[in-house]
């Protein structure tokens, strides 16, 4: 099947020269002073607070990249972004936990996080793991590290980090991670420029320690068509382009050849209220072009997937991560995210966490799509029947497609008659999905770490929380943007 094409290889080609103008022409703004001088060194115009990178040492750390990525958990499970296989993981960060059978949410806490990730462990479509929540009852200086720190013991899958910020949170993961193996194979890492165009001196450090450690790394942008970059779609994906390329220079000025995932998180602005929208069809239509974009540079992509501004798990958060996830899946997406998210990525539902490992089903099906040769066709098939008095269920050639998956059989979705469904007590989506967690969860068993693993992750815990500072930096958006803070969580 072929992959869906949301750009032409002409816009393709715009879009990469509008991205190296923006890079070579206006710049980046970069004030660390050590990576200046290491870019300077490399070629960039370095002139006040921007930094102008030319286009040769664009093209030079995209020709250092590898074209695969390969993640491994503790249980020797694997994930290679870039062997044309499709992978999932889940939302990461969600603050709040939502309950679909009392249609409330509250806080989450470490043991709403340690719960979802022996839900994910459990999941065969979900493939890596990020920690799903931000739990509220940890001490704010370390939340990543408590995030990893209780995702760990809970799966044999691989781990994508939780969104590092500061060198100091890169290196104390990767201490982590040595404690159960190699952390360039146990622990990949998401580091967030700010858009527009801005490196903030921790991102700068947090790039550069990673690269240091040998971590697979994906740049993350996440800008806001609309109120961080242009409105235009094409324009937006130009502007998360140049910040995804600026930061793969960096990256690999530091550690040549370093494992890179290009990761775009592109949202549109509401118009009448300003908040990001993660659940209109342009989200879709921008992770599609997004994938188009990073395959041109023969990198691995990490686009949203399942994705909604839905506060409950209704009509409205069925189609819109439907649509936002079979988009960049046909386009040929290596990884999308998304599994368990609500409220545009505020809010996760364990419930909802076991509809979308349907939905990975699904949408793998379509991408599977049909073929048509000789047997498929099934002329002299149709021939027999037509000549005899026999049906087509009883025929070797039903059961051998049936085995092959030609139909998808789904395991929550409602096919029965009305009086078969009545007779069943009226049984929704919602609550069979629910009562799937509720089995998964008691049945799981997830590989255990050992006593002395357990106690070092929790040395290294013990000494952030007395290393790090208690309140959290902010960061002002560069002169040209707007003069407000942002706290980072």
């Amino acid at each position: 099947m072929q992959p869906l094409e949301v750009l032409s290889p002409t816009e393709i080609a715009a879009i990469h020269q509008a991205s190296l103008h923006i890079l070579a022409q206006t710049g980046v703004v970069l004030r660390h002073p050590a990576a200046r001088l290491r870019l300077q060194e490399a070629g960039a115009l370095v002139a006040g607070e921007r930094v102008r990178l030319p286009a040769e040492l664009v093209e030079w750390a995209l020709a250092q990249t590898p074209q695969q990525v390969c993640l491994r958990g503790r249980g020797d499970q694997t994930t290679v972004l870039g062997d044309g296989s499709l992978h999932w993981h889940n939302l990461g960060g969600a603050a709040q936990i939502y309950d679909p059978l009392e249609r409330a949410v509250r806080p989450a806490l470490v043991k709403d996080l340690i719960a979802a990730t022996r839900l994910l462990d459990a999941l065969p479509g979900v493939n890596s793991i990020t920690a799903f929540f931000t739990p509220q009852d940890v001490p704010a200086q370390v939340m990543v590290l408590a995030m990893y720190r209780h995702t760990l013991p809970h799966t044999g899958k691989p781990i994508h980090g939780p969104g590092a910020q500061t060198a100091a949170e890169v290196r104390l993961l990767a201490a982590m991670a040595a404690v159960v193996g190699h952390p360039p194979e146990m622990l990949s890492m998401d580091i967030s420029p700010v858009s527009p165009l801005y490196f903030p001196d921790d991102v700068v450090e947090a790039l550069i320690a990673s690269a240091e450690a040998g971590l697979p790394t994906g740049p993350l942008p996440c800008p806001t068509a609309g109120m961080t970059a242009p409105l235009s779609l094409a324009g937006a994906i130009a502007q998360q382009n140049a910040e995804v390329l600026a930061a793969i220079v960096l990256l690999e000025l530091t550690r040549p050849g370093l494992p890179i995932y290009y990761c775009g998180r592109l949202a549109m602005m509401e118009p009448r209220s300003g908040v990001s929208v993660w659940g209109g069809v342009e989200l879709g239509l921008a992770s599609a072009g997004t994938v188009q974009i990073a395959h041109h540079y023969h990198l691995p992509v990490n686009v949203y997937g399942l994705s909604t501004n839905a506060l409950e798990m209704g009509l409205q958060n069925g189609y819109e991560r439907a649509l936002n996830a079979i988009l960049p899946a046909l386009a040929g997406a290596d990884e999308l995210s998304g599994i368990g998210e609500l409220s545009a990525g505020v809010t996760g539902a364990l419930a909802q966490m076991v509809v979308d490992d349907e939905l990975t089903s699904v949408i793998g099906r379509a991408r599977r799509g049909f073929h048509a040769d000789a047997d498929a066709l099934a002329v002299e098939l149709v021939a027999e029947i037509m000549d005899g008095s026999r049906n087509y269920l009883d025929q070797a050639h039903t059961v051998r497609y049936l085995r092959a998956g030609e139909l998808l059989v789904t395991r929550l979705a409602e096919r029965g008659n009305w009086d078969e469904w009545d007779r069943r007590g009226r049984m929704d989506m919602v609550l069979r999905a629910q009562q799937r967690v509720d089995k998964l969860l008691s049945e799981a068993d997830p590989l255990p770490l050992e006593a002395p693993q357990e106690r070092e992750l929790d040395r290294i815990l013990n000494h952030a929380v007395q290393a790090l500072p208690a309140v959290r930096l902010v960061h002002e958006f560069p002169p040209y943007g707007p003069r407000k803070s942002v706290t980072l969580s």
